[in-house]
């Protein structure tokens, strides 16, 4: 990440640029919000193994007590009053909660290792739009500099022209014709510059950072096709199904006995002693066994439910592998494709170019008008510009590939 963020000033590869862009990305800080809410959770999951303090209070009035008949011999008991209060304190200590905190916090965790990586795979997008951004700038370029080389032939075409016309043996609508197709030229150029600016501050926006050329921009090698799927939705749907087997976990402890200590303290009238009917303090201690059956009426059916759950996943895990996969053989023969068009586009250029050198040398002796030449001229600029475009895609094809088989 220190390398990557080293070379975050001119020149760009298309890998630096990923990692800027990720890095840019708003929704980046999402991750550290997903960390702390994590970490809240964990420590309050881990605050349920504290002691449990709860207080109450109560002060009733009751139309009968227990009375006591008399026993003679001057022998009687208290009558203990109608209105009784008390104050109660209750202290509690889990010593054994059959697993719920450990599989709550494994679950806590298991969350926010699927949020991260969900996170993880929205950032992933990241990068096709990078491959658009950035071989485009790289087409335009490349567009840019043949055009360049056109208007230099027009220009070698004008000047012998002109010295024809001074020594009359040319027309002055040969001149023109250039002139003509000089000022086209000039508006592609406008053209090109326009949209390959409006790509860079795409770009610049993007990874954050300040790209004003193409030549800050290093064309990327050809790339080999790795032959394993890598993307990061693989490994959510890994992180999803393990929710599942925590789930499945929580269900055997839902019917396993919790065991607890306790120590109630209290104020009040009547005390545990409610025959000296007087104000006075108590206390019981001890230990809680709760072991409840409920879950069990239900625990088969549930299990059903998180096992369908946890095939709705695999189906989902396949049925992308498929569409993943689909994509990749699309991509590899556009590969393919490409590769051929490009050995076919110079058996094109070399043909133009002898044609033009024929065309130009006709065209000075007069036996082809110069909008003939003109013609050829364009043909082999356009057969340039074509070997330009398909070396082009090829690279982002590849990268293309990449992107989508995740490595």
């Amino acid at each position: 990440m220190k390398d990557l963020l080293a070379q975050s000033t001119a020149p760009f590869t298309i890998e630096v640029c990923y990692q800027l862009a990720k890095e840019h990305y708003p929704l980046i800080k999402k991750r550290e919000l997903i960390l702390q809410n994590s970490k809240y959770l964990l420590q309050n999951s881990s605050k349920t193994n504290l002691p449990q303090l709860n207080v109450s209070g109560q002060a009733s009035y009751q139309s009968e007590t227990v009375s006591f008949p008399t026993m003679g011999a001057g022998i009687s008991f208290p009558s203990l009053d109608k209105d009784q209060y008390k104050i109660l304190a209750d202290v509690s200590q889990n010593l054994l909660d059959g697993g719920n905190t450990r599989n709550q916090k494994a679950a806590i965790r298991a969350n926010e290792a699927v949020q991260q990586q969900s996170l993880e795979v929205n950032l992933q997008a990241v990068k096709e739009r990078i491959n658009q951004v950035y071989f485009s700038i790289l087409l335009l370029d490349e567009q840019l500099k043949q055009n360049a080389i056109r208007i230099s032939d027009l220009n070698s075409s004008a000047a012998k022209v002109s010295a024809l016309i001074k020594n009359g043996t040319s027309f002055r609508s040969n001149m023109d014709e250039l002139k003509a197709e000089l000022v086209q030229a000039e508006m592609t150029n406008i053209e090109i510059r326009t949209q390959s600016q409006a790509n860079l501050e795409m770009l610049s926006i993007l990874t954050g950072s300040t790209i004003t050329s193409p030549s800050e921009l290093i064309v990327p090698k050809p790339l080999s096709s790795p032959p394993t799927i890598n993307r990061p939705e693989l490994k959510l749907y890994d992180l999803q199904k393990k929710i599942y087997a925590i789930d499945e976990q929580k269900l055997q402890t839902d019917y396993l006995p919790k065991l607890s200590a306790f120590f109630q303290g209290g104020y009040g009238r009547p005390t545990l002693n409610f025959i000296k009917n007087e104000f006075g303090p108590w206390y019981i201690t001890g230990v809680r066994l709760n072991w409840a059956f409920g879950s069990l009426y239900t625990l088969k059916d549930n299990k059903k439910i998180v096992n369908l759950n946890r095939l709705s996943i695999e189906v989902e895990r396949e049925s992308f592998l498929q569409n993943t996969t689909i994509n990749l053989t699309r991509q590899t023969n556009e590969i393919l494709k490409f590769k051929a068009l490009i050995e076919q586009d110079r058996k094109v250029i070399e043909l133009r170019a002898s044609i033009k050198k024929a065309a130009q040398a006709q065209q000075e002796n007069g036996v082809i008008t110069m909008r003939d030449y003109i013609s050829q001229l364009n043909a082999e600029n356009s057969a340039r510009q074509t070997l330009i475009l398909h070396t082009i895609q090829l690279l982002q094809s590849q990268y293309n590939y990449l992107y989508t088989s995740g490595n």
